[in-house]
């Protein structure tokens, strides 16, 4: 079982993606913009740059709500493999039914 620093560390990174998100593409359109002067479109870039890393959607990765696992993780249920087939198992995920043959 993966430590759960990992899904707090995930949660952590939706939280600054959510709160700069507009920051951050605000001063994208200042940088994509080409009638903007040279030095301004550099400064918007500098600023950009000091945005936490974290706070970009590209850190952002899908993991298993409970295991922490990066791998095998299904969308929908927000679980992993493993994780799916012992709740399946166990009976808890409405509609599942545990196949054996």
């Amino acid at each position: 079982m993966a430590k759960k620093s990992m899904i707090e560390r995930e949660k952590k990174r939706e939280r600054l993606v959510n709160t700069y998100a507009a920051k951050r593409a605000a001063l994208k359109a200042i940088i994509a913009d080409q009638s903007k002067p040279v030095e301004e479109r550099f400064k918007a870039s500098l600023k950009l740059a000091q945005l936490p890393r974290n706070s970009s959607a590209t850190r952002l990765h899908n993991r298993c709500q409970l295991t922490g696992r990066p791998h095998a993780y299904y969308r929908k249920l927000k679980v992993s493999r493993i994780m799916l087939r012992e709740l399946g198992s166990n009976g808890e995920i409405p509609g599942m039914v545990k196949s054996s043959w």
